[in-house]
């Protein structure tokens, strides 16, 4: 049996913990809010864009003049894997769980006779990507010391992408990352980048014949040169807030369940305390009762 001694130690030393579990999940929940907000602002442009790219790929698609950007060298032997994780721990299982999806991936290319190339975004994932893939990784970037990543920190990874491509390091990119759905719930989620991927309507209106046209002032090539770029950038930024978004989710969640089991084991402590100390004077009680009895 534990002293008392012991004890109030062990009670104090987790009433310190639960302080901070506590003002911990206070700062996830704010930052929690403006990451969302963030988020879900930034959805609806990206999606139209990589549609709309997407389904221009498709319409250019075959053309030798092709941007490698829109349409991918035109192989399918190398796969470039950009897998966006959180700089922080602390967070329950959410960097855990975008590090298996991307492991599963990885196995899956492999088995299939692709070359896979991990670029990894955010220190919790490539630490675990290296325990088994350390051979596969081109580079790693971390934003650790910022507070708030900005447009121009994803336009820099989506320049390191461009260079990548037009060294021909890889034939086919992807960008993994946690997609924010709510304060419970992150779905690890695969995103095609090079060459776009192009959505079922628009897969079926382009085989119907009925796909937009586009028409470019003052020249395509012009056009596309500066919003190719710009769309590699802006989903990455996407994947970023999504990612920031889902681990103050998740830290919060992960503090509040830290901050209750705390709770439970200071009442479990303080009742095993109060048997202790009633224990021991009861047997002080016993002892001075048999002395004067014996006398």
């Amino acid at each position: 049996m534990a002293s008392l001694k012991a004890l109030r130690m062990r009670i104090n030393s987790v009433k310190s913990t639960r302080k901070i579990t506590q003002a911990m999940k206070m700062v996830a929940a704010a930052k929690l809010r403006r990451a969302q907000q963030r988020a879900e602002a930034a959805r609806p442009y990206a999606e139209r864009m990589e549609r709309m790219l997407a389904s221009l790929g498709a319409a250019v698609a075959g053309q030798p003049d092709a941007p490698r950007l829109l349409v991918g060298t035109g192989g399918d032997s190398v796969h470039l894997l950009v897998v966006v994780s959180g700089d922080r721990g602390l967070a329950g299982a959410f960097n855990t769980n975008v590090g298996r999806f991307a492991r599963t991936r990885i196995r899956e290319l492999e088995g299939q006779g692709k070359t896979v190339k991990i670029l990894a975004v955010g220190r919790k994932g490539a630490t675990f990507l290296k325990r088994e893939f350390a051979s596969r990784f081109l580079g790693e970037i971390s934003f650790a010391g910022k507070k708030v990543v900005g447009f121009d920190d994803a336009a820099e990874v989506a320049a390191q992408i461009t260079a990548l491509l037009e060294e021909g390091a890889f034939d086919v990119c992807s960008l993994v990352y946690n997609r924010f759905r709510n304060v419970i719930t992150q779905v690890p989620s695969e995103q095609q980048l090079i060459p776009g991927a192009v959505p079922e309507q628009e897969a079926d209106d382009a085989a119907a014949g009925a796909q937009a046209l586009y028409e470019y002032e003052p020249a395509e090539d012009e056009i596309l040169a500066a919003l190719l770029p710009q769309n590699l950038a802006v989903q990455i930024y996407r994947a970023i807030l999504e990612t920031s978004a889902g681990f103050y989710g998740s830290q919060m969640t992960a503090m509040d369940n830290a901050t209750r089991n705390a709770g439970e084991m200071i009442n479990k402590l303080t009742l095993n305390y109060n048997r202790t100390r009633q224990a021991n004077i009861t047997k002080e009680l016993i002892e001075i009762i048999s002395g004067a009895e014996a006398v």
